[in-house]
Order: structure tokens, then C-alpha cells, then sequence
């Protein structure tokens, strides 16, 4: 990628970011690409607001598509209010990402080698995010109508009803632990 190209994907990313950071009161110090030597992450986040978003594929150095950008980058703003992998990071990691779909900031296309995909999504995961390889994935719908998934609009699905008594309570949770300084996308 040339360096000029570079500065205008960085500069249009950036801009994203500004829209979606401002939408959920987020603050970062800055956005900026990853050393292509680094070869095992997409993205980071620095616990000062530091951003880093890798470009180009890790094999291949090819581009990477816009819509994996934001991907990443909504994965790496939710870390500014969760820095850990849990629930509430993933809930919010997805509700970032609906927002900016329904914004046209994200727009992912079909999967690789020309398969669609279905236009409905299967019973199976009906409640929870989709999955590829175990890793939870944003929808990829062919539909012009607005759908809202209960991890969009932060609602979750009622609990079903125990049938047995209630659980144990938990045992007691260990001493703090220090954040650590970074998180990676992977």
C-alpha cells in the first residue's frame, strides 16, 4: 500500500472513529496503524487510548477490506469501556458495531469465494451473536430492512424458568488482579 493510500485509509478510519466514539461518549488518544511486522493481532488497545489497527493481511499483505477495519476498530472502542473479553465487553462490542451499520460506517459484504449468505438467520443462533470458528461475528444479512438482534439494541432474551432448585451461591470471587496493559483483538 502506498503511503499516500495509507494516510487516506487512516485519515477515513479516524473519522469513523470520531462518529462512533462520540455516539457512545468514548475517548481515545489516537488511531494509528500497526508495524506490519506485527503479525499476530489485527488490533490494540493501550490502556492510555492508544489505537492500533493493523492494514493489511498478515500473509498475504494484501489490503485488508474496510468492513474488518471497523470491525476491528469497534472491537478496540469497546475495550475503552471494558478491558477484558467478558459479556459486557462482547454486549457493547456488538452494540457498536449495529450502530455503525445502521449508520452505513459498517458494511460488510458476502463471505469469500461467492458464497451469499442466508437471508434468514438459522433457529440456532436466534438470541445470541453468530460465529465463525468460535468467534462471534456481526450478521451478514442481505435485507433492506432494519433488524434488531437483542445483542443491538442491549436487551437480552428472558431466562428460562428453573425447573430445579436454585444453584449454589457462587463462592467468593479471588483478590483483585491489575489490569494488564494491553489487550489484543486476538
Amino acid at each position: 500500500m502506498e503511503r499516500q493510500e495509507r494516510d487516506e485509509l487512516l485519515s477515513r478510519l479516524r473519522r469513523d472513529a470520531h462518529l462512533i466514539a462520540r455516539q457512545f461518549n468514548l475517548s481515545y488518544r489516537e488511531i494509528v496503524a500497526e508495524h506490519p511486522r506485527v503479525k499476530s493481532r489485527y488490533g490494540v488497545c493501550y490502556e492510555d487510548g492508544l489505537i492500533k489497527i493493523r492494514l493489511n493481511h498478515a500473509k498475504t499483505g494484501d489490503p485488508l477490506k474496510y468492513s474488518s477495519l471497523i470491525d476491528t476498530l469497534c472491537h478496540e472502542l469497546a475495550h475503552l469501556r471494558h478491558f477484558n473479553h467478558g459479556p459486557e465487553f462482547k454486549d457493547f462490542f456488538f452494540r457498536l458495531l449495529g450502530w455503525a451499520r445502521r449508520q452505513g460506517i459498517y458494511k460488510p459484504g458476502p463471505a469469500q469465494g461467492g458464497r451469499r449468505p442466508p437471508h434468514r438467520l438459522p433457529p440456532s443462533v436466534v438470541g445470541k451473536p453468530p460465529q465463525r470458528n468460535g468467534v462471534p461475528v456481526f450478521p451478514t444479512l442481505e435485507t433492506d430492512v432494519a433488524l434488531e438482534l437483542p445483542w443491538m439494541t442491549g436487551s437480552k432474551p428472558e431466562a428460562p424458568t428453573p425447573r430445579s432448585a436454585p444453584p449454589a451461591p457462587a463462592p467468593p470471587k479471588p483478590a483483585a488482579r491489575q489490569r494488564p496493559e494491553q489487550l489484543s483483538l486476538f
